[in-house]
């Protein structure tokens, strides 16, 4: 198992994944319950953001205050479900950038095929959070961070609410220097490539598709 692997276990989050896992949680449910999750997630990801100060007026006095350093950060949901932790993430930082990968795995090969990107210009400059909620068998996470080092990032972080052994092994061999950030690490993959106990689709889940 990689060392880059962090998992939030703070008990709001457990509280919450347990929700999402119930097959008789709605859709409706699902969704919000994830955007909720996304927001503590965030934070354990964004952790080591740098600050510096500003001089500001308060009711009282002057004073030197920090404020985040840097050019903005980037988001970048892998479609679709990546878009359940996007919205929470943008709660936390309404002023990111947001880029878009489209990936779908191939159900013969499990293999990722892209059929969408659009990503900010200079991503290459900024700090960039990819969000998907299942690391599975890595396939698509591992294309779409090889997608964003081919457009320049270079400081990049994955965000997941699940994560299998298998797909954090496969993730990690291919990108060592990339963290992971999860809300829980399952037992193992079954042989369509989902994660059990898991949470089945979220895709599906969040959109009320089969």
């Amino acid at each position: 198992m990689s060392s880059k692997v962090t998992i939030v276990d703070h008990p709001l989050v457990q509280h919450k994944l347990t929700l999402m896992r119930s097959v008789d949680t709605p859709s409706t449910q699902f969704r919000q319950m994830l955007r909720e999750i996304s927001l503590l997630l965030g934070f354990e990801a964004l952790k080591s953001l740098e600050l510096t100060t500003k001089t500001i007026q308060t009711p009282l006095a002057e004073m030197e205050a920090p404020v985040l350093k840097g050019k903005k950060l980037v988001f970048v949901s892998i479609l679709r479900a990546g878009n359940g932790l996007l919205d929470g993430m943008l709660d936390l930082v309404p002023s990111a950038r947001v880029g878009h990968i489209g990936l779908y795995r191939d159900p013969e090969t499990l293999e990722a095929v892209q059929y969408y990107l659009k990503l900010p210009d200079d991503v290459g400059n900024r700090k960039v959070v990819a969000v998907d909620p299942m690391l599975a068998t890595a396939n698509s996470s591992i294309a779409a961070i090889g997608r964003l080092k081919e457009a320049g990032a270079t400081d990049i972080v994955f965000v997941c609410l699940l994560a299998a052994p298998e797909g954090i092994d496969a993730f990690s061999r291919a990108h060592p220097d990339v963290p992971i950030i999860t809300a829980a690490i399952d037992s193992h993959l079954n042989d369509h490539g989902y994660i059990v106990p898991g949470l089945g689709d979220a895709g599906d889940r969040l959109y009320g598709t089969k």
